[in-house]
């Protein structure tokens, strides 16, 4: 579904059953301040209030299960105390006008025993992934081989989505969003390097494909079609998941945005360094959903790439994410050409209010002077 040229990105617009008050989406950023337990705290709550005057929040990525948990103060969606303490996000939210849904993420194999407190670590196949996790105590440590899911254990794995995304509903999200990128666990069945199964999900790309889709589809089935997206990152080459080669990862992301399409879905996040690329614009035509585009990791989108994605047409809305850490009411700063905050990288993940509810809005800014 395109909409048609000369939109502007400070347009309402209609996701499925999503409200958006304009085509600026925060995206899932992980910032590492919830409780132990995973339970969102009053900082969260203050944290997604502020940044209700962007069109669509995603939160950052929540997991369904704890075997699913990849980062300490990570926020979950397992538990009764869990939805409670989501609900009061999604109730800040609302209050203030805005519109926001669950990223559903479990980690699979980006994980550790010492991470998630429990001993199972899975993924598609026994490959660990490269690179260390961080315990709760600073330590670094090297992720393990993972279990490699059995066909029954792949279906009570898709069964644990559909939950997570019926407690999210429960907390009173507008919808949710499957987590389908940056090397987690659907990410890791899309990538032949990650995952060298022999079996229904493995070896083809269609097969690769098919975790995502029966996830995406279950999860829709169960809360809504009109209230789920997915977000992927084709060819986002993180080590471990890479799909280096073209023709395999547009057999894959074909195969995939194929299996969606008949679903219906509200959209699709896609995060891609050229978000006018050729791969990133045949998903978004082939998966037939709102397309939301996001051209950064570790790369700042520009006010001027947003409004332009926008407005030629190439995106029905575009995340952002660290101008969104830095500016509460982005929307109305870009909109209104006014000047920015600087992001401080180095609270990022620290935890507490430091460099996460303490950046001025813009009317604060202008008061001061």
């Amino acid at each position: 579904m395109s909409l048609p040229l000369n939109m502007s990105l400070y347009e309402s617009a209609v996701f499925g059953a999503l409200d958006l008050s304009n085509r600026v989406v925060m995206a899932p950023l992980t910032r590492t301040r919830a409780a132990e337990d995973g339970v969102p705290n009053d900082v969260m709550v203050e944290y997604y209030r502020q940044r209700a005057g962007v069109g669509l929040i995603v939160t950052e990525g929540t997991w369904p299960v704890v075997a699913g948990k990849s980062y300490p103060g990570q926020p979950g969606i397992e538990t009764d105390e869990q939805i409670a303490g989501w609900r009061r996000v999604a109730d800040a939210v609302h209050a203030e006008g805005g519109t926001i849904v669950m990223q559903l993420m479990h980690g699979g194999r980006v994980s550790h025993p010492e991470i998630s407190g429990v001993d199972l670590v899975v993924g598609p196949s026994a490959i660990a992934s490269p690179g260390q996790g961080r315990t709760v105590t600073g330590e670094k440590v090297d992720l393990p081989v993972p279990h490699a899911l059995t066909t029954a254990e792949v279906a009570e794995t898709v069964a644990q989505f559909v939950q997570a995304a019926r407690n999210a509903i429960a907390a009173g999200m507008d919808g949710v969003e499957v987590h389908g990128a940056n090397s987690y666990l659907v990410h890791q069945f899309l990538s032949p390097e990650s995952n060298v199964r022999d079996d229904v999900y493995g070896g083809s790309p269609e097969n690769r494909a098919r975790f995502g889709i029966e996830v995406t589809r279950a999860v829709a089935e169960a809360v809504g079609a009109e209230r789920t997206g997915i977000r992927l990152s084709p060819q986002h080459q993180i080590p471990g998941v890479l799909e280096s080669d073209d023709a395999d990862a547009r057999a894959t992301y074909t195969a995939l945005a194929e299996g969606l399409a008949p679903l219906g879905l509200a959209f699709v996040d896609i995060l891609h360094a050229d978000p006018k690329s050729d791969i990133v614009q045949h998903i978004r035509h082939a998966a037939g959903a709102p397309t939301i585009l996001n051209s950064g990791f570790g790369v700042v989108t520009t006010r001027e790439e947003a409004e332009e994605l926008v407005l030629e047409g190439w995106a029905d809305a575009v995340a952002v994410g660290r101008p969104v850490i830095a500016n509460p009411d982005l929307p109305t700063r870009w909109e209104q050409r006014a000047e920015l905050n600087e992001p401080r990288p180095e609270y990022f993940y620290t935890g507490g209010a430091e460099g996460y509810t303490d950046y001025p809005s813009l009317a604060d800014v202008r008061s001061e002077r």
